[in-house]
């Protein structure tokens, strides 16, 4: 019984260190769960205890005096439990004051924030108001300096139509005096001038049949150029043209041949031959190809008659041949002729 007892007051003490113990880290809502599962636990062994040594009393014990130092320990743990929680939420009162003192700051920031742009707000809308009647007032003032100016601009219209009528009978009478002089002095010029420019019409004339002359010459010159730089062209294009056809159906043809070996080649891959009817001997087949290389037809044409029967047998039951996809190439191989020899080592 006393060793239970000395267990349990282990636990208690363990239970009260948890007080002693708690993290800085954790926060004053997860340090008090974790008091009152402490407290709870505590109380439990206190519990637990208090009936082992109410049994105790019914009963002889050979030293009683160490369990009741035994109790008066657990009597001074709870006292510790009990401030251990009262500073607990004593940190948790002044936690909740300084969030508390946090918010009404950020609150106060806010409103001083709102305040300053409503300042703001109205500091930018008496400008737009002073701006709007500055202009107002400049409007006015433009208004009245164009009416002033358009007035003055009549006025002096006025002024100079007068002065241009005075001058305008000063001048009449003037030129109908020069006018007078001016005919006399036409009537001779007009003279001597239908004189220079008949003879500047006879020269002129001249020199622009003898340009013309010249321009026809320059002219059938450049365009007999012209056709002999076209006709190059056209000579060296033709050749270029011939060239590269002459080039595309070696290619074509080359590639013909080439599809033609292979078809050649495949028959005789699959040909039932025999040495002693077919050996040294030959068959030509003209074959028809589709585009995807399906066999349109297979015909002798002449040669060796059991060959010939062979090669077209062996021709239908491949049903395929290759072929190739390029059209100009597809153009010379659809109808071929084909030279079938079996070889026999």
């Amino acid at each position: 019984m006393l060793l239970l007892k000395k267990f349990i007051a282990d636990i208690v003490d363990k239970c009260m260190s948890v007080f002693t113990m708690l993290p800085d880290g954790k926060t004053p809502k997860q340090s008090l769960y974790i008091a009152i599962a402490a407290a709870v636990t505590l109380h439990l062994m206190l519990a637990i205890l208090l009936s082992l040594n109410s049994d105790s009393e019914t009963k002889p014990k050979p030293v009683p005096q160490k369990q009741m130092q035994v109790i008066d320990a657990v009597v001074v743990d709870e006292s510790k439990l009990k401030q251990q929680v009262d500073k607990i939420k004593k940190e948790k009162a002044a936690a909740k004051a300084r969030e508390d003192k946090r918010i009404k700051e950020l609150e106060k920031r806010a409103a001083d924030a709102k305040k300053k742009r409503q300042q703001e707000a109205d500091r930018i809308k008496k400008l737009e108001n002073d701006r709007k009647i500055k202009e107002r007032e400049k409007k006015k003032a433009d208004d009245a300096a164009k009416k002033a100016r358009a007035k003055a601009a009549s006025e002096e219209k006025k002024r100079k139509q007068k002065e241009a009528e005075r001058k305008k009978s000063e001048q009449a009478a003037a030129a109908a005096k020069a006018k007078r002089i001016k005919e006399e002095k036409a009537a001779a010029k007009a003279e001597e001038d239908r004189r220079k420019k008949k003879l500047a019409q006879e020269k002129a004339a001249e020199e622009e049949r003898r340009k013309k002359k010249l321009a026809e010459e320059k002219r059938k010159k450049e365009a007999a150029e012209r056709a002999e730089q076209e006709r190059l062209l056209e000579q060296q294009m033709q050749e270029e043209m011939a060239a590269r056809n002459s080039a595309r159906n070696q290619q074509v043809m080359s590639e013909v041949d080439k599809y033609g070996a292979l078809i050649v080649s495949k028959i005789n891959n699959n040909l039932i031959s025999d040495e002693s009817t077919m050996k040294g001997k030959s068959c030509i087949v003209k074959v028809s190809l589709a585009s995807d290389g399906f066999v349109v037809s297979a015909t002798p044409d002449k040669g060796d008659r059991v060959v010939c029967d062979a090669a077209v047998k062996t021709i239908y039951k491949l049903q395929k041949l290759p072929v190739s996809s390029d059209p100009a190439v597809f153009s010379k191989m659809k109808n071929l002729k084909l030279t079938i020899a079996p070889e026999f080592n």
